[in-house]
């Protein structure tokens, strides 16, 4: 395409009522794992209004307080006011425990090849992952700065840097792009649900934002806002964020967990798992792939498809497209990505350790993925951003 476009990508808070639910949901999943590596999760939470459910299916070697969890999770947020806080919201739950599984109970550090073939997928799903060069953390640029920005919001929130507003809002983040590549920042609109009684008024808090939300998050990259930029708060008059106006649920974020709409993601949920769900996991898989493949020098842009069928440890489908900006055919690269990545489930588990990693990580490791995006984040050391393994490919193809 040669005539210029705008893309747009939005972020929210982890005080978007979906954002609670991510949270919690992954808090769960990291209290069962540190207790149990070889746990079996799934947990899902519903909040509207001030009543939070909460829904989980386990098998585990462990005991858990659920209210205690989301209560503990809710007031580290911050949400603090009368018609949500975590000493008077309710909240109900439904446990189903289930039986230890005997192969679910393996420990795959110590697995040969042979033993990890025989582990297949549990269920059937289609992950993607993508990696671009927009960016240091070759992340498509609108979702990596809109995720940055909504954090560092609530970063200054925390610590009293920056007051008049509430836990829940938005931040959208467009990108003029001109033959593919980001020409400049067109817009960044933020929603955000004020205090009533702000010290300060919205002229006043958005050039607080421009100074020190803005201004730090872009200072690094090459292309940055410019007087043409049109940046507002509310544009459409007063945002009402919070449980007690708007519903939440369980993954109703997986844009803002993936590519931002930039590139195609499952639609499947990524918090609330453990790590042996395979639409989780191989999401990390396909990422950690993709972006080895442009660090490589291989490709401006790449997409890794993995597809997997129940019974099967392989995926039944690999394909790897860079959308003409390889420098070899998608079919080489394919070849490639198979030769030097294992995408089998006990394989992804053992080359990225993620059981391990919640009991690794006291301040939590999944809860912390749930909110401002699962990749491209430079504060967390996750496996699946490592790039290792560029060199690797490109002595390859040399």
């Amino acid at each position: 395409m040669t005539r210029n476009v705008i893309f747009i990508s939005e972020s929210v808070t982890e005080g978007h009522p979906d954002k609670i639910c991510d949270q919690i949901s992954d808090e769960i999943v990291d209290y069962f794992l540190t207790q149990d590596p070889y746990a079996f999760v799934r947990a899902e939470c519903a909040v509207a209004s001030n009543i939070l459910f909460i829904a989980t299916r386990f098998a585990a070697d462990a005991n858990i307080d659920f209210s205690r969890l989301a209560r503990k999770v809710i007031r580290q947020i911050g949400y603090l006011q009368a018609d949500f806080n975590p000493q008077t919201c309710s909240i109900l739950s439904n446990p189903q425990v289930l039986p230890l599984e005997k192969r679910r109970c393996f420990d795959e550090r110590s697995m040969s090849d042979a033993e990890i073939d025989r582990i297949p997928a549990q269920n059937q799903v289609t992950v993607f992952g993508y990696a671009c060069n927009q960016c240091a953390t070759l992340m498509p640029l609108p979702i990596w700065s809109a995720n940055r920005l909504a954090q560092r919001l609530t970063e200054l929130r925390k610590t009293n840097a920056l007051a008049g507003f509430l836990p829940d809002g938005k931040v959208q983040v467009g990108v003029e792009y001109a033959r593919n590549r980001p020409l400049r920042i067109h817009s960044v609109i933020f929603e955000l649900d004020l205090v009533e009684d702000a010290p300060s008024s919205t002229k006043h808090l958005l050039r607080d934002i421009q100074e020190g939300v803005i201004a730090p998050v872009f200072q690094a990259l090459e292309i940055k806002p410019d007087g043409h930029t049109r940046i507002s708060l509310n544009p459409n008059g007063p945002y009402a964020g919070g449980p007690a106006r708007h519903s939440g649920l369980t993954g109703r974020k997986n844009a803002v967990d993936t590519y931002g709409e930039y590139s195609r993601h499952s639609g499947r949920a990524l918090s609330g798992k453990d790590p042996l769900r395979i639409e989780r996991i191989g999401a990390y898989a396909a990422r950690h792939a993709a972006k080895n493949v442009v660090a490589a020098g291989l490709a401006e842009t790449c997409e890794v498809v993995l597809s997997y069928s129940p019974g099967l440890s392989q995926p039944v489908t690999l394909l790897v497209q860079t959308f003409g900006s390889g420098s070899r055919d998608d079919d080489a690269l394919t070849d490639l990505v198979g030769r030097h990545f294992d995408f089998r489930p006990a394989g992804i588990l053992k080359s990225m350790g993620l059981r391990r990693m919640p009991a690794a990580n006291p301040g939590g490791f999944f809860r912390r993925l749930a909110a401002y995006g699962h990749f491209g984040r430079t504060e967390m050391d996750l496996p699946w951003e490592s790039t290792a393994k560029a060199q690797e490919l490109a002595a390859d193809v040399a």
